[in-house]
């Protein structure tokens, strides 16, 4: 007889609790008593707290942690905490964040995203602004679940806390030179130390270059890759009862990506065309006459402090302003040339935003059993779009069938029967906030403590959007193309738009949001939580490219959340053990979305409100340090995010098909499982590390559409550096198994996003400290 082993998520994670206990349990009865799970400081409470005593989903990740699991950006944190995961568009731009399997996934420069990103207290505006490299940073803290009371903007679903490091009290230098077999070279310099009495210093420069892992056979290049180089300078100021920071950097990215490879038949003359053969994921040849790319630029400059005044309280601010340039050269037709029957489509689109915000509070001391802060809080935000798209297309031809690839090309020498269509679209959107918040935790007894939290917030949203009508270069009259419009940005006045090319609106929204939380220490190293907090996305439009009045024109109401949540953060045999678990479940309200919307009688599809969501599940995190320099890690996080109900068609009333279907990007369970360890051998100390990463089977988009299927990754390092860790070399391999899998599936499999560890690969860093 043949046993089949179970292999559901719960089964899954049952036997890896089990086998991991079972080791820690064997383990821990000849730890030495210096062997401990490391102690992390953070400020998901805008104060700093050690990871433990907060009553929050966090994982809490170190910058040592990071370069260690050869994670460069904040797309590699999703080996490292399993609920989150991303939608890699094919700019910057067009990627975003998605937490617990929520995430707000459109093209519209007029709408935020769910899950926020701050980086050193400033909140950036666009989710594409967070997808660069991380460079120099201390940690990073990534908080589940709603977190308006304090960080207000942009953060109905999670957010992400990146602290940068700071300067140093003893002159150092740090270099860091990398290569892998793929071809991606990287170097890094860190200088840091004191300038004089009370100030301190930390300058960071680096670049990075990797030739890609797309052939594209119509230039015979590499693509997917990318050029990265940039700088970050900062300054702290320490006079006892006044701490100041400044921080300046300038990030500057040149990535001819993301090609997407097709990856089944589009047909017999497209295949021919292309002259590549689709293998599904294994597709590594596109055929594109026009290279796409995603050109960034970024600097910013922030200033923070905290300043001790009355009663032991500390007075902060934290203000900033950040430009980012985006532009984005798509091939839209992923083909050599334009055929008969499949035009040409190009685009080239620049979005700039440019923001402004500050943020005052007033902490009271925390030794005390009543500790609370209040602030308030202003932002600004303009955002502008130039965008172009240009077809060339043609339903006939003067020019010959191909005998090769049996398709047959537009004759571009002929402007009767090809045309050549194109319009361009500007686009300006202002975004205004202010809040007031404020937070109070009451210690009844030294185990029971309750917090209570509120935000009012203001928003406010503007925009202009013009747009011409389409036109034939070769008749200059106005022609409907691919992707292409034959009347304005202001709609026709048949269909109730003022018959113009520009479309204006404007709305705004007041919103309180706040947090109720119990928390009680059932032992020493041992606290469990209840939670209750309401979360908030500020209004929008639906302002992109082809945006037309007057359905695009109506504003999108804010998106609402309310969230409960139970867990525990745990540690046991003296720390040798540490165990965090947290239950939730979220109901978003109003979900902005696309969806069927009524505009004057006629049934359109719209970035809406489109109805109501929910996402509930579990998360875990395992951290076992049974012997000095040996630690064993086990993250889990199971998610199921599903459509509760969408709004009905409103012309038949009829309830969505997509009612009970699962969001998009929004895998049911993943997990992490690794192990590090640092043993000294003789003269040397080795650093070895391994880990297995898991995802299950999710979709592109709404509606259960594009299928991802489940994938596991195997990653591994070992290193070696003197007794005094100045000099280290690490070997890596990324993808040890060389199990292909996929980021993004559009168009039943037409359109594939191919990740780079798809492949296996490996490389080697050297690292030089001098002190």
């Amino acid at each position: 007889m043949i046993s089949h082993a179970t292999t559901t998520p719960g089964a899954i994670l049952a036997r890896t609790a089990l086998a991991l206990s079972a080791s820690a349990v064997a383990l821990v009865a000849a730890t030495p008593a210096n062997a401990q799970v490391d102690e992390i400081i953070v400020t998901a409470q805008k104060v700093q707290q050690n990871v433990q005593d907060v009553p929050i989903a966090i994982s809490a990740v170190t910058g040592e942690a990071m370069a260690r699991a050869g994670a460069k950006s904040l797309e590699d944190i999703t080996s490292i905490v399993p609920s989150v995961t991303f939608r890699k568009g094919t700019t910057n731009a067009n990627s975003a964040i998605v937490m617990r399997g929520v995430g707000t996934i459109s093209f519209s420069v007029a709408a935020e995203p769910s899950v926020s990103t701050v980086v050193d207290g400033i909140v950036l505006s666009r989710s594409g602004q967070s997808f660069l490299d991380l460079v120099d940073f201390d940690r990073l803290e990534v908080l589940r679940g709603p977190q308006g009371t304090l960080f207000g903007k942009n953060a109905s679903a999670g957010l992400v806390n990146i602290v940068s490091k700071g300067g140093t009290d003893h002159f150092e230098a740090e270099a860091n030179v990398s290569g892998t077999t793929d071809d991606e070279y990287r170097a890094k310099m860190t200088v840091s130390g004191p300038i004089s009495e009370n100030l301190k210093g930390r300058l960071t420069g680096f670049y990075g270059t990797y030739d890609g892992n797309i052939k594209n056979t119509y230039y015979d290049k590499t693509v997917n890759g990318y050029e990265h180089y940039g700088a970050r300078g900062v300054l702290d100021y320490d006079a006892g009862g006044s701490r100041l920071r400044l921080i300046a950097d300038y990030f500057k990215a040149d990535d001819d990506c993301c090609a997407e490879v097709t990856g089944v038949s589009r047909g017999t003359a497209i295949d021919g065309e292309l002259g590549i053969v689709p293998q599904g994921e294994d597709t590594r040849e596109v055929n594109q006459n026009l290279i796409t790319r995603s050109l960034d630029r970024q600097y910013s400059f922030t200033m923070s402090a905290d300043i001790d005044t009355f009663a032991d309280h500390t007075f902060s601010i934290v203000t900033g302003y950040r430009n980012w340039k985006n532009t984005e050269i798509r091939d839209g037709d992923f083909l050599p040339r334009a055929i008969v029957g499949t035009p040409q489509l190009h685009d080239h689109g620049t979005v700039e935003t440019d923001q402004v915000s500050a943020e005052v509070r007033l902490a009271s001391p925390q030794n005390q059993a009543l500790t609370y802060q209040v602030g308030g809080f202003l932002w600004y935000s303009k955002n502008t779009q130039d965008f172009t798209r240009s077809d060339v297309t043609c339903s006939a031809s003067t020019s010959p069938v191909d005998p090769v690839t049996g398709a047959q090309p537009c004759n571009l020498a002929d402007t009767v029967n090809t045309q050549f269509v194109s319009a361009t679209s500007r686009s300006d959107v202002s975004f205004r906030n202010w809040a007031v918040f404020g937070q109070a935790t009451y210690a009844f007894t030294d185990a029971l403590r309750l917090t209570l939290g509120g935000r009012f917030t203001h928003d406010s949203v503007s925009f202009t959007h013009v747009r011409g009508a389409a036109i034939n270069s070769a008749t200059g009259l106005p022609t409907a193309a691919s992707g292409l419009l034959a009347y304005g940005a202001g709609g026709t006045i048949a269909t109730g738009g003022n018959g113009t090319d520009t479309s204006r609106g404007s709305t705004s929204a007041d919103n309180f949001s706040g947090k109720a939380v119990l928390q009680y220490d059932v032992m020493d190293d041992v606290m469990v939580y209840g939670s209750y907090t309401r979360g908030y996305k500020g209004p929008a439009f639906n302002v992109f490219f082809n945006h037309t009045a007057p359905s695009n024109a109506e504003p999108i109401d804010p998106e609402k959340s309310n969230s409960f949540e139970v867990g525990f953060k745990s540690q046991w045999f003296d720390r040798v053990v540490q165990l965090n678990a947290a239950a939730f479940l979220v109901d978003y309200k109003g979900f902005q979305a696309n969806n069927f919307v009524l505009i004057n009688g006629a049934t359109t599809t719209s970035l809406t409100n489109a109805g109501d969501v929910r996402s509930k599940g579990f998360e875990a995190d395992l951290t076992v340090a049974p012997t000095e320099g040996l630690t064993f890690r086990a993250s889990a996080a199971y998610a199921d995010a599903k459509v509760r109900k969408f709004n009905p068609n409103p012309l038949t009333n009829a309830p969505d098909a997509r009612d009970g279907t699962r969001l998009p990007l929004a895998p049911k369970f993943s997990y992490t499982i690794g192990a590090d360890y640092d043993v000294p051998v003789g003269p040397v100390k080795l650093y070895l590390s391994s880990d297995w990463h898991h995802v299950s089977k999710q979709f592109s988009d709404l509606g259960e559409s594009g299928p991802i299927d489940p994938y596991g990754i195997w990653n591994a390092s070992i290193g070696v550096s003197d007794a005094e860790d100045t000099y280290r070399l690490t070997f890596m391999v990324r993808n040890i198994l060389d199990d292909s899998y996929v980021l993004l599936n559009t168009a039943n499999r037409t359109r594939l996003m191919i990740p780079r560890d798809a492949d296996r690969y490996a490389g080697l860093n050297l690292r030089a400290k001098f002190n």
